[in-house]
């Protein structure tokens, strides 16, 4: 039943009141986000993009590891510009089309981005979890060993890991996602220290609940908010990192295409081949950026007090009050003073 309808005093067994969960507030909020929804435009498109890889393959006939030295290289044996003999983005150092590579690079970056956040968010909330809620001496072991994860530099162990077993995508998972799931602990761990002392975590306790059960079924819903947001935000930081490794050579080797290596070999003919470096330096920042303003969007939506929330809002009350009250902002209803007859 509308406002109205109670404005007009409807019986109150008509009137029906719908609920909205947390998350389909937080839906409509995003939905009002232009750059949020703009930047989940652009992951998507980059998924789809990754996953129809084979399929553009298909189309253009150009394998990502086969070269073509007649028709990817020009007579001084340097690559062939955007649109030349059938290569859409033009082709590397070796005559292999840059954009069946850049679209493979995408597969690697965006399954180490997920895969690893996944894992970090589902080892962080877990850890997080038992040591908030049990406190105590399990609380102190594992908030130090936090910290010692947190404290240690990973790129020193991801060097090492690579010298020692070999430079491989296992070791780059395992690396970032080590590392990953300590910043998520340590949130998940302060959320449940206080979320742990409400009423009805005390009144599931004295109905004879469970700690796992309290933990995972009433303390968990809603940690899920700062998890996700912390999440979308470590999906750039893999592809990031999984890109600065294999840049060094100490990430995924070539033939097999990764933004990192692409980058690497485009270094010796920038001057030569310009598109050799904008195309995969571009793809690696609009999808960084994208999961970045994403996050932020994710961040805002979820917490309705942040003021980019509601300035489309409050910028278009601001230009109501004006056309009402003639210019003056939101001015209240001033009734003028009339003297009474022979007064002062």
């Amino acid at each position: 039943m509308s406002i109205g309808a109670v404005m007009a005093g409807a019986p109150p067994e008509t009137i029906n009141v719908q609920g909205r969960s947390q998350w389909h507030l937080t839906w409509r909020r995003l939905r009002q986000d232009k750059v949020a929804m703009a930047s989940l435009v652009v992951i998507l498109i980059m998924v789809v993009l990754a996953l129809a890889a084979p399929l553009f393959v298909a189309i253009v006939h150009h394998p990502p590891n086969v070269a073509y030295p007649n028709t990817g290289e020009d007579v001084a044996g340097n690559p062939v510009g955007p649109g030349t003999n059938g290569f859409w983005l033009g082709t590397d150092g070796t005559g292999r089309d840059l954009f069946i590579r850049i679209l493979y690079g995408a597969r690697i970056s965006l399954f180490v981005g997920f895969v690893t956040t996944v894992l970090g968010a589902i080892a962080g909330v877990t850890v997080g979890l038992v040591a908030g809620y049990f406190g105590g001496v399990v609380d102190t072991i594992l908030a130090r060993f936090i910290d010692a994860v947190l404290a240690f530099p990973y790129i020193v162990l991801a060097l090492s890991l690579a010298v020692v077993v070999g430079p491989s995508l296992t070791v780059i998972i395992a690396v970032i996602a080590f590392f990953s799931w300590a910043a998520i602990a340590r949130i998940v761990r302060g959320q449940t220290l206080s979320i742990k002392e409400k009423e009805y975590i005390e009144a599931a306790r004295s109905l004879g609940a469970g700690p796992f059960r309290i933990m995972f079924l009433d303390i968990l819903p809603n940690l899920l908010a700062p998890v996700l947001v912390i999440a979308t935000l470590y999906i750039p930081t893999a592809v990031v990192f999984e890109a600065t490794l294999s840049y060094l050579g100490l990430g995924i080797q070539p033939p097999v295409a990764s933004w990192g290596n692409i980058l690497a070999d485009a270094q010796n003919f920038y001057q030569q081949a310009w598109w050799y470096v904008v195309f995969p330096a571009a793809a690696l920042l609009i999808t960084t950026l994208a999961f970045n303003l994403l996050g932020d969007g994710i961040r805002d939506a979820m917490d309705p007090r942040t003021e980019r929330v509601f300035a489309a809002g409050q910028g278009r009350r601001r230009r109501a009050g004006r056309n009402k009250t003639g210019g003056a902002l939101d001015a209240p209803n001033v009734v003028p003073f009339v003297p009474p007859p022979g007064g002062n």
